[in-house]
């Protein structure tokens, strides 16, 4: 089964998800509801919409309540998205004009907050303090991983540690906690949640980390955006990390990196892209990716054995193979 045929199976739910998307964030200031729709209008996988209502199949399925998860996780990541965009000074995002390239800084970032707020707003509708409680905390994690990320702009130097802990933050964390929440928002049993979550947890990593294959693997029509565009905005991925660590590759990639430092974006990446795939790092990152969705199904295999646990199956494979 592909993922459209997963999607299919809740095309109706995630359709009527869609349309509080966009009536979440009209509002009586003209231009935040512009900026935010044109946000939400670029698109997406919409992968933690989707990750909430199934994680609702295991408990009284209930897409009242499931909505006032789902619509909040997928705007505190597109709010993330914002400001992230005006952080790496991103001009296009899925082949749209950013909001930051579109009016300028200032109304992106307040774009973000603006979106950050009808995300609180919308979960007040629900009574559980536990669910708050994770997605405060969730939130909290998003934002240290986002100065993490600042701090490390084009450090060569830090270890794989680091980025994994980066990643989990700004994230997996996020996908984790949409499993969760959605079982949890429909009564599913607390261990089932808790088994949503590590599997939620695992789909993230891999996902982040085949993210970032893809930047330097894929191609602009695929990306929407210049492939190498994460060096280029400083972000060192994995794949990168681990061809600096082959001895041949270290020096004359850490002299690309450096002049991509410095002409500020103005620089391709093509040559430094063309060492990494000369070395073992993309190799060696899409096996940490297997590994992590291996324990992805492990978690899966202790869950009750419905329809629902299949379609995850089918969405953590997706995560891994997929080329956009």
């Amino acid at each position: 089964m592909k993922l459209l045929d997963i999607f299919g199976l809740l095309k109706k739910d995630m359709d009527y998800i869609e349309k509080e998307l966009y009536r979440s964030v009209q509002g009586e200031q003209k231009l935040l509801s512009e900026t935010s729709l044109h946000l939400l209008k670029a698109g997406g996988k919409r992968l933690r919409p989707v990750f909430v209502l199934l994680g609702g199949k295991f408990g009284t399925y209930d897409i009242e309540r499931l909505k006032l998860v789902a619509v909040p996780l997928e705007l505190i990541h597109s709010a993330s998205l914002v400001h992230d965009d005006v952080i790496d000074n991103a001009a296009t995002r899925r082949g749209k004009p950013t909001v930051k390239s579109k009016w300028d800084n200032r109304i992106a970032m307040y774009t973000g907050d603006y979106i950050y707020g009808k995300a609180l707003e919308m979960t007040a509708g629900l009574s559980d303090p536990a669910i708050h409680r994770i997605l405060a905390k969730a939130m909290v994690q998003m934002s240290i991983g986002e100065m993490e990320q600042i701090r490390d702009f084009f450090n060569t130097g830090q270890s794989v540690r680091n980025y994994l802990l980066r990643i989990r933050r700004k994230t997996a964390l996020l996908i984790a906690v949409s499993c969760q929440l959605g079982a949890l928002a429909t009564r599913a049993p607390e261990h089932v949640s808790s088994l949503l979550y590590t599997y939620g947890y695992n789909v993230g990593m891999a996902f982040q980390i085949q993210d970032d294959v893809l930047d330097l693997v894929g191609t602009e029509k695929q990306l929407g955006k210049p492939p190498g565009s994460d060096m280029k905005q400083g972000n060192i991925t994995l794949p990168v990390l681990y061809a600096l660590q082959e001895p041949n590759l270290r020096e004359p990639l850490l002299e690309e990196i450096t002049r991509v430092q410095h002409e500020e974006g103005r620089a391709s990446a093509s040559d430094a892209i063309g060492m990494i795939h000369q070395s073992q790092g993309i190799a060696k990152a899409e096996a940490l990716a297997d590994r992590y969705m291996k324990k992805a199904l492990d978690a899966l295999d202790q869950l009750p054995n419905i329809k629902t646990t299949k379609n995850l199956r089918d969405i953590a494979h997706f995560v891994v193979k997929r080329t956009h």
